[in-house]
């Protein structure tokens, strides 16, 4: 990535929620782009002090109120005076892009966001488009017949399907059935979890669910920007752990992919097309995709944003640039050239193998000291309580990788897995979970691009 020379100081506001992975990396990437930094956010915190005018309280759950107020602000105050709004996740997308489409900024536009948070309304979407997808029915949390619907659509459909919510991320809520009993029981269950957010069945504005036909097949990630509707692609991450269910809890993404040419080529032609369907023309998206065949795909869903969690730590341009410089340089409009990866990379994202409370985690210098290992973080705070998928919203950590090759990449986020010793006590107090474990090594039979065995957490 280049950035443009003769540029004057320019001004970003991060919209930066208080319960984040994603500050350290932002904050870093506006600074060493020369930016100066204004931070929003629903809550004061410790940044409040040290920004003073450079910090704006924001209701980031009305994100209409949210944008009024940073637009009203910048308009107010010249020392305000705005040139990009950057959203740092999910929470603050519909915030950030409302506001800076108020002050004429590069933005995503607000609807195309909307329809990356509603996968119904995604879905709606690709059809109209033609973008390949799964097959799929919505069924309305609402009527004393829902949870018939859901079995009826099950039937028609499959089995297998995976029934999930549509307002839900990070595999949360996402719950393979193989038969229609089966779709009853999942969707009771997720109807449960959306009610414990609040999300009440029956009422107004419910989030309704998905039931999906599933498709089998290797599962893999795509990271691109998008700047004036043209989307280029960044890389492609495989996940060498099959995703088949009950749950899909993600672990493992090494990039860069080795599916074959024309799978990979399937690939961006379908993300493109997507990107084009919802409207998105200018930011971050992070897709993933089923490849059931050589040069066939399936679109399970698009985000306006980056790859979540702590995962983009793993990624580093040829040039030396992070992810977050790519989007921020982007929304700046102060980037030139592609961004490319320096070399193979991955990430494990620790699965956590029962819900209860974070004992102890060992093994962490041991697992830092694996050969293409560069960084171990544990993301919850010991005391802690975890929950697994599909309750369960947080990763218990990361840990990442670069090496020569992507078969080096994924042997070393194995062992240094393998080298962590995780304990939890039962939701009961009973008992001590055993370490979570993935199978290690690669089989003969493994899917497109000759990637990985089968590989499961115990």
């Amino acid at each position: 990535m280049l950035i443009a020379s003769g540029s004057a100081m320019a001004r970003v506001l991060l919209v930066l929620p208080t319960a984040t992975y994603r500050a350290e990396e932002y904050l870093a990437a506006a600074e060493r782009l020369g930016a100066e930094i204004v931070i929003g956010s629903e809550r004061a915190q410790a940044l409040a002090a040290r920004m003073g005018e450079g910090f704006l309280e924001l209701p980031l759950e009305r994100p209409d109120e949210a944008a009024r107020l940073i637009a009203a602000q910048a308009r107010r105050d010249p020392r305000l005076h705005l040139d990009a709004v950057v959203a740092v996740d999910d929470q603050g997308l519909m915030t950030a892009a409302l506001a800076a489409a108020e002050l004429g900024l590069r933005h995503n536009p607000p609807g195309a966001v909307a329809l990356t948070r509603d996968k119904a309304g995604m879905r709606a979407a690709f059809a109209r488009a033609g973008v390949p997808q799964p097959d799929f029915a919505v069924v309305a949390r609402a009527g004393a017949d829902f949870f018939a619907e859901v079995a009826a659509a099950a039937s028609r459909l499959g089995p297998p399907v995976v029934v999930k919510a549509s307002s839900l991320s990070a595999s949360r809520g996402v719950i393979r059935a193989d038969s229609a009993a089966d779709a009853v029981g999942a969707a009771r269950r997720i109807n449960d979890i959306l009610e414990s957010d609040g999300d009440l069945a029956g009422q107004k504005g419910c989030s309704p669910l998905l039931v999906e036909r599933f498709v089998p097949g290797p599962e893999v990630a795509v990271e691109g920007i998008i700047s004036h509707g043209e989307a280029e692609i960044i890389t492609v991450f495989d996940k060498p752990d099959p995703l088949d269910g009950p749950f899909f809890e993600e672990t493992l993404y090494v990039s860069p992919s080795e599916l074959s040419p024309g799978s990979l080529e399937a690939v961006h032609l379908a993300c493109r097309a997507a990107v084009r369907a919802l409207g998105l023309t200018d930011g971050p998206f992070h897709a993933e995709l089923r490849v059931p065949g050589a040069s066939s795909v399936a679109l399970l869903e698009v985000a306006a944003r980056t790859i979540g969690g702590r995962c983009s730590t793993a990624m580093v341009m040829e040039d030396g640039s992070s992810l977050e410089e790519v989007v921020v340089a982007t929304a700046l409009g102060i980037r030139e050239g592609r961004a490319r990866l320096a070399s193979p990379c991955g990430i494990l994202m620790i699965p956590i193998p029962a819900s209860g409370t974070l004992v102890a985690v060992g093994g962490i210098k041991d697992a830092r000291s694996v050969p293409g290992v560069t960084g171990v973080e544990i993301a919850i705070p010991l005391g802690r309580p975890v929950r697994r998928l599909p309750e369960g919203d947080r990763y218990l950590g990361f840990v990442f990788a670069a090496a020569r090759s992507p078969d080096m990449v994924e042997a070393a986020l194995r062992e240094a897995h393998r080298l962590l010793r995780i304990e939890i006590d039962a939701a009961a107090g009973a008992a001590v979970a055993p370490p979570a474990r993935l199978r290690l090594g690669r089989g003969a039979g493994a899917g497109a691009g000759g990637r990985g065995a089968p590989g499961t957490v115990t």
